[in-house]
């Protein structure tokens, strides 16, 4: 790892840090600006919540304030404003020894201005008495209005202080337009940082599935499966999961949600992984599902090769000019013959999708976008259509099959609970698995689970 030598200031001694290359963040910083005439775009990261007493949650920045800074510490603000001489202006927390003896080192507003690559930088205390002046005389304010109460307050507390100045001359913003719209389209598209950055975490959360496979033999619980994941997760590097990590066998694999418990992985079951890691903010989501006891059953091959089937298709249908739904679509169509060919459906196909019959079986979509959120932002349609796809997108591909126990189900069936998902980013000439190195095919798992 590289580090970057931070000298001493008459605020706090010499510090070595991790590299770091603002670059990106200056350029998305610099789109945002051109797309917001003459307004002001404020934009604050979270600050930590207690969990109990005076225990902390994790911290986790907010997305669009890391989009845009690559500033990681709690309690900050952005403010981005726009016209002839754009600035870019960071509030953040001030430096202060004593708390850095107890939480760690803190930049303060003289070194992130520098290593943020910012225009200004300034202590957040000053945030209420320089908003007003930032807002005035421009045409709108940008921000995520709705979002939090507490900021929303504030927002009017700046607004009701540039219009009572209107009597001097000053003309106060006559719009707040979402912050959020613009932004959302930005992260659609990842930049070459960003897919390095999401390299990342799929190359450590493949070599997760696989040690979760190799660990995994009757007996074993749930939740000891889950540490294996974790800890394959920080030994590569990830600072936390991407989401709270779904291991569920046997029966609990047909609860979409279910999370990590207790439940014992028992000779002749499934077991279910959801799970990818964090890293840098962005996030892998992969979903392996596997025999306990390394080999699959009849009926589990069976209804694995279908849903294997249907996620080729899904593949084969994402590329550029494709529009959103066609990939779920491909696998509704493979999943619903299946369903028939299986007995678990009758009917002819038409009748299936037109009915949705499939649905019993199969009721979720086929994918999400992925970034700095597990399901990221954007619109899935513009105007009413779904959109096309196009190249720099990532989205997962993870269609499923879920079949309870039921009277009218062959007692085969009962309890087969799979989906299989990997990470798709969409390329000029059609797409990249990012997470293919996770053991997927029949072969492959039982080969693996065998050594």
């Amino acid at each position: 790892m590289k580090l970057e030598h931070i000298p001493a200031t008459a605020d706090a001694p010499a510090v070595d840090i991790p590299a770091f290359d603002a670059s990106p963040f200056a350029a998305r910083r610099q789109a945002l600006l051109q797309r917001m005439g003459s307004g002001v775009a404020v934009i604050p990261t979270g600050g930590e919540v207690l969990r109990n007493r005076d225990a902390h949650f994790p911290f986790r920045f907010d997305s669009y304030f890391y989009y845009l800074t690559g500033f990681t510490e709690p309690d900050a603000v952005l403010v981005l404003v726009a016209g002839e001489q754009p600035r870019s202006i960071l509030f953040c927390l001030p430096k202060d020894e004593t708390r850095e003896i107890w939480d760690g080192y803190r930049y303060g507003p003289d070194v992130a201005r520098a290593r943020f690559a910012m225009d200004e930088a300034h202590d957040l205390g000053a945030l209420d008495e320089m908003l007003p002046g930032l807002m005035a005389d421009r045409d709108a304010v940008w921000f995520s209005l709705g979002h939090d109460a507490a900021w929303d307050a504030r927002l009017n507390g700046w607004l009701n202080g540039v219009r009572g100045l209107v009597r001097t001359g000053v003309a106060a913003p006559g719009a707040v337009r979402d912050v959020r719209v613009p932004l959302d389209e930005m992260r659609l598209i990842k930049d070459a940082a960003e897919l390095s950055t999401m390299r990342r975490a799929a190359v450590i959360s493949c070599g997760a599935h696989a040690r979760a496979m190799r660990f995994t033999r009757p007996g074993v619980r749930e939740f000891q499966v889950e540490a294996e994941l974790l800890h394959e997760f920080r030994m590569g590097g990830a600072q936390s999961p991407a989401y709270g990590s779904i291991v569920a066998t046997g029966a609990n694999a047909c609860v979409l949600h279910y999370r990590a418990d207790s439940a014992v992985c028992r000779d002749g079951d499934l077991l279910l992984i959801d799970a990818g890691c964090e890293v840098d903010g962005y996030a892998s989501d992969i979903t392996r599902t596997f025999p306990v006891n390394g080999r699959f059953s009849g009926p589990q091959r069976d209804c694995y090769e279908l849903v294997l089937a249907a996620q080729a298709a899904a593949f084969a249908a994402t590329a550029p000019g494709r529009h959103w739904n066609e990939p779920h679509d491909a696998a509704v169509k493979v999943l619903a013959q299946g369903f028939i060919d299986l007995g678990l459906l009758q009917g002819s196909l038409d009748g299936v999708l037109e009915s949705k019959a499939f649905s019993r079986f199969y009721m979720h979509r086929t994918g999400h976008w992925l970034g700095l959120d597990v399901h990221d932002a954007g619109d899935y349609k513009l105007a009413g259509e779904w959109r096309p796809l196009v190249p720099g997108m990532v989205l997962t591909i993870e269609p499923g099959c879920y079949i309870r126990a039921a009277d009218d189900i062959d007692a085969r069936f009962h309890n087969i609970g799979i989906r299989i998902e990997d990470d798709a980013l969409v390329t000029a000439d059609g797409h990249e698995n990012l997470t293919a190195a996770a053991p997927k095919s029949v072969a492959d798992i039982e080969s693996l689970m065998r050594r």
